[in-house]
């Protein structure tokens, strides 16, 4: 095979060092193509970059506050956002270098390209250096100084308890309805939101209405106007009113209006809130739905709460299978209160007499008695069910005084409860969260939850029952908690019991651990300070599953996804 040889290859000198290349336009060696030719030239190696400490947030040009975490795309495009003459090369590559996060130093580096003579082009890297500037964005700015919100929602409902708003606080969280709020105030009857702007206050009453029945009014206040720009600047309110009836209620409806919703029995069971509220006849099964505009036109209030539940024990009970509506079964029961049959004579079980209720000094404890109830698809004989006794209560109500003795029952049995449980020390292994756990900027008043509680006082200790009592609610109802969020909890420990030397009764104590930052829970026993009986657990207690609980359970991260930091909500006391 004959040898053939390549095309000769001709060199030139480099024009500056001499050394042999191939010929191009400029004649030069790479080397001193880059001596002569500086294409970073008109690129800042030095610039800084705006980041506010209270939310956490960089300044992208030329107004808008980013959040952005350390080494991100999103701070990267910031940062070449500050650069001046980018826009006359060709960025091809940029990379953070790592810095001590406490330098306030961010380092770049980056490789550009640009044709220097005809057909020649130079590639560069280079790096730059961000010094990292601490500054107060617009909203903090807001926030820092007193009263200088352009919106406030005043949330209001008329009960003599929380769990209201505790539920509703878990709804906001859930549906990421505070991220617009700047503070949060509490005051006697509920809550107070505040923002910046008038869409961002409107965007949480259309939010409110649509998870509770409630009514809105608008209000606005002139703060300043200028006659020779026609411009005013206003401070907008909305007042927000939720109607005043609570799930597990007991209701008595206007004659009137009973006869208008398809002649359901006046004394009904408020059975679901939402943008509605449903009331259930607990003799009949008939149910009616009333939306708030049908309520506001008429309003009633109710005829008792839940704070007037009395545990009855189930003696006997009769469901009739063939009348059902729904997870509601017809059933009639026979019930007594609550330890009617059990010994109280000497030993730890005697107690005094400033401990009994008047019905149980009267008498009438041993009594049994017969009603009808919606429950028998639950209820047992020899369980525990928690009810109105109207025969020993009297109700301040015109309404209630219409009604023919022969229609009022002696018990309305409401829901199941399950009090073997509740006796044995055990330790939740789900938490929530809340909307903010810093107190207000005014100075912290208490060290309770989030924003229910704060007022302190008397006040405080209703609270802890409200809210030991909603998260009962939330173990004893999958329905209930369904619509919020459950988080997983960090190992618990159990807390020894503690006794009254005098009484002989478990301390009354409720237990608020549930924002603590700590990894350790006490749980103490029963709420309401009965003697612990040494009973097997109810076999159907509705347990939280694992797979309802949420990975991740961080007080201070209120973010609407899992990867972002958001700020906390500051709470006025």
């Amino acid at each position: 095979m004959e040898f053939v040889a390549g095309p000769a290859v001709t060199r030139v000198l480099c024009a500056d060092c001499g050394t042999p290349i191939v010929p191009n336009s400029a004649n030069l060696c790479v080397a001193c193509l880059r001596n002569t030719v500086d294409i970073t030239e008109g690129i800042p190696k030095q610039a800084s970059v705006s980041f506010c400490r209270n939310c956490e947030r960089f300044l992208s040009p030329p107004q808008t506050w980013t959040p952005a975490k350390p080494e991100s795309s999103e701070l990267l495009a910031i940062c070449l956002k500050k650069l001046k003459g980018l826009n006359k090369v060709r960025l091809t590559e940029a990379h953070f270098i790592w810095t001590e996060p406490h330098s306030k130093r961010l380092r770049v580096s980056m490789t550009i390209q640009k044709e220097v003579l005809t057909n020649t082009i130079l590639e560069q890297t280079f790096e730059i250096e961000y010094l990292v500037q601490h500054g107060q964005c617009a909203d903090c700015a807001k926030l820092a100084a007193k009263n200088t919100w352009k919106a406030c929602v005043q949330v209001r409902q008329k009960v003599p308890h929380k769990r209201t708003f505790l539920y509703l606080e878990q709804l906001i969280l859930k549906h990421n309805a505070q991220k617009d709020t700047i503070s949060i105030k509490e005051v006697r009857d509920g809550l107070d939101f505040f923002y910046s702007s008038r869409s961002h206050a409107l965007k949480m009453v259309e939010f409110l209405a649509s998870v509770a029945p409630v009514k809105s009014k608008a209000s606005e206040q002139l703060l300043s106007s200028d006659t020779h720009t026609n411009t005013a600047t206003f401070k907008y309110s909305f007042s927000i009113e939720i109607v005043p009836i609570c799930k597990d209620d007991l209701v008595c409806i206007p004659l009137k209006q009973a006869r208008n919703m398809s002649n359901i029995s006046p004394l009904t069971v408020c059975t679901r809130v939402g943008n509605s509220f449903q009331l259930l006849d607990p003799a009949t099964l008939q149910t009616c739905d009333i939306p708030a505009t049908m309520y506001w036109r008429t309003p009633f209030d109710s005829l008792a709460h839940v704070n007037d539940l009395v545990e009855f024990t189930i003696l006997d009970i009769e469901p009739d299978r063939t009348r059902t509506k729904g997870k509601y079964v017809m059933a009639d029961a026979q019930v007594a209160l609550a330890g009617a049959f059990h010994s109280s004579s000497g030993g730890e079980m005697q107690t005094d007499d400033d401990g009994m209720m008047d019905f149980e000094s009267s008498g009438m404890a041993k009594q049994i008695y017969h009603t009808r109830t919606h429950l028998g698809a639950i209820l047992q004989p020899g369980d525990t069910a928690l009810g109105y006794y109207l025969t020993n209560s009297n109700y301040n109500s015109d309404h209630f005084a219409t009604l023919p003795a022969g229609r009022i029952p002696d018990i309305i049995l409401v829901k199941k409860t399950y009090p073997n449980r509740r006796k044995k020390s055990k330790a939740r292994n789900w938490k929530l969260r809340s909307i903010a756990k810093e107190a207000g900027e005014d100075g912290e008043t208490s060290g309770a939850r989030g924003a229910i509680g704060r007022m302190g006082g008397r006040d405080q200790k209703k609270v802890e029952e409200d809210y030991e009592l909603f998260l009962r609610d939330l173990e004893e109802d999958p329905e209930l908690r369904s619509g919020i969020n459950l988080y997983k909890a960090p190992e618990v420990q159990m807390a020894a019991p503690e006794t009254e030397k005098k009484s002989g009764r478990k301390k009354v104590q409720y237990s608020m651990d549930v924002d603590e930052g700590a990894p350790v829970e006490r749980v103490t026993s029963d709420v309401v300070g009965r003697p612990v009986d040494e009973e097997a657990e109810e076999a159907d207690f509705p347990d939280v599953k694992l797979d309802e609980l949420l990975e991740g359970f961080d007080e201070m991260t209120l973010g609407p996804a899992a990867d972002e930091e958001p700020e906390p909500l500051p709470v006025a006391p």
